[in-house]
């Protein structure tokens, strides 16, 4: 197994506790938005969103790690004579793992999602390439006033946010409407709502395999929406009648604009109107909904810490058949010009080849890794051709992330001691539980 697919193991690892947090909060804001709606007002339902990031944020927090032996020495084995043989079968380990083909479909829908979404952002800001400035406002966003009627009243993009009116702004509203319309945009603009939607088509394309992550997409806008409806309410009440105005005068937005806050058949205006109708919260039960909210994050954010490491320890009880070597390989003294990482189950075995060892025929080699007695690990050798004539079968039996060393050949000394000649192969081998 190369490291493409060891990546691909250790991506899916992270990932699917990742799928899981992420369900499992939109799962609950489903089945809260409603009620806290109606409780609390549709500002704090809106806030309920911020438990799936959170809740994904703590599936990928560090735990902490018992520490293992400081240094554990390296195991020598000196290969002198050959020994029995030992039994190897199975089939070469550099099969193509299931987990690195789902790894790049995954990431191939991902990128294909944003795309996708790139190009639908670049259509509707290539209509405003003839939109000027508007004149008159002060605002702390630009204002831009479109060449045509269907585009605007909107806000365009997440870090450097525009907004965007229609060309009959003036003629379309009657001065009230047209604060009220001013107002709601610049809400948006002042509570990042663009930074929201650019969050949720990046989750929505990461999670593009569950249906649940395109529902969260357009729950969000919509709430996102009522929200800042609300918050328009709030400021100015005395114009229920003309807010609803202004929204049935509102087109929806014909062009699809994935980071920014359009009008659009996603936010339905029935359902906005009937909200104009209902009594605002008060600020106390507002606080209350606040505090719920923090409450309910932590708890979720709590409960996803404290299960992700249960989860880890049901993989690697699933996988506990398979084992990591770390492989390098020096000839004749120099610095080690082979390193490999390979994943291996018992019936298979890891096989190299070196023929650059001068006039010695080629060296061949295979290992394998196998659970040993006191919770040690066996790493098994079969070695043949290069300087020996006869195969040899070297066993190293350690403890997991220790080093062993293998050597074949010999060295040539001085008086002193120092190496003056190296003719030996080293090959170093650090076996490990699981991959």
């Amino acid at each position: 197994m190369n490291s493409i697919e060891l990546t691909g193991i250790d991506w899916l690892g992270r990932g699917w506790p990742l799928v899981l947090a992420f369900t499992a909060a939109t799962l609950l804001v489903a089945a809260l938005r409603r009620p806290c709606r109606h409780l609390f007002g549709t500002e704090r339902a809106f806030q309920l969103w911020l438990l799936p990031p959170l809740a994904m944020l703590a599936s990928q927090l560090p735990h902490g790690v018992a520490k293992g032996p400081a240094a554990l020495p390296t195991i020598m084995y000196t290969i002198t004579a050959v020994t029995t043989a030992l039994p190897v079968h199975g089939a070469t380990a550099n099969v193509v793992d299931w987990r690195t083909w789902a790894l790049l479909v995954w990431l191939a829908g991902t990128v294909a999602c944003l795309l996708l979404a790139a190009g639908a952002q670049s259509r509707y800001c290539r209509r405003l390439r003839s939109a000027t400035p508007f004149d008159g406002l002060t605002l702390r966003w630009p204002v831009l006033r479109a060449s045509v009627t269907n585009v605007g009243p909107a806000l365009v993009g997440a870090f450097r946010s525009k907004i965007v009116l229609p060309v009959d702004f003036e003629q379309r509203y009657d001065t009230t409407e047209q604060k009220l319309v001013l107002f709601h945009e610049a809400t948006h603009a002042r509570r990042l709502d663009g930074c929201w939607g650019l969050l949720g088509q990046v989750a929505a394309a990461t999670f593009w395999f569950n249906p649940l992550a395109w529902w969260a997409l357009a729950a969000l806008r919509h709430d996102q929406e009522l929200a800042c409806d609300a918050a328009v309410l709030r400021e100015y009440g005395e114009h229920r009648r003309s807010y609803a105005n202004a929204m049935l005068k509102t087109q929806s937005a014909a062009f699809a604009l994935p980071v920014g806050c359009p009008w659009s058949p996603r936010h339905p205006v029935t359902e906005r109107i009937a909200m104009l109708k209902r009594k605002q919260p008060r600020t106390m039960r507002r606080l209350v909904g606040g505090a719920a909210i923090l409450l309910i994050a932590v708890g979720i954010a709590s409960v996803v810490y404290a299960a992700i490491p249960a989860q880890q320890g049901a993989s690697v009880m699933s996988h506990a058949d398979r084992h990591t070597l770390k492989l390098e390989l020096a000839v004749d003294g120099k610095p080690a010009r082979l390193h490999a990482t390979v994943c291996l189950k018992p019936d298979q075995y890891y096989q190299l080849t070196e023929t650059d060892i001068g006039q010695l025929p080629p060296w061949h080699g295979r290992f394998t890794v196998g659970p040993a007695e006191k919770g040690e690990l066996e790493v098994r050798g079969e070695l043949s051709g290069g300087s020996l004539a006869a195969p040899s079968y070297p066993k190293l039996r350690m403890l997991p992330g220790q080093k062993g060393t293998i050597q074949i050949g010999q060295q040539v000394h001085d008086k002193q001691g120092h190496v003056t000649e190296d003719h030996t192969i080293k090959i170093d081998v650090t076996p490990s539980i699981g991959c």
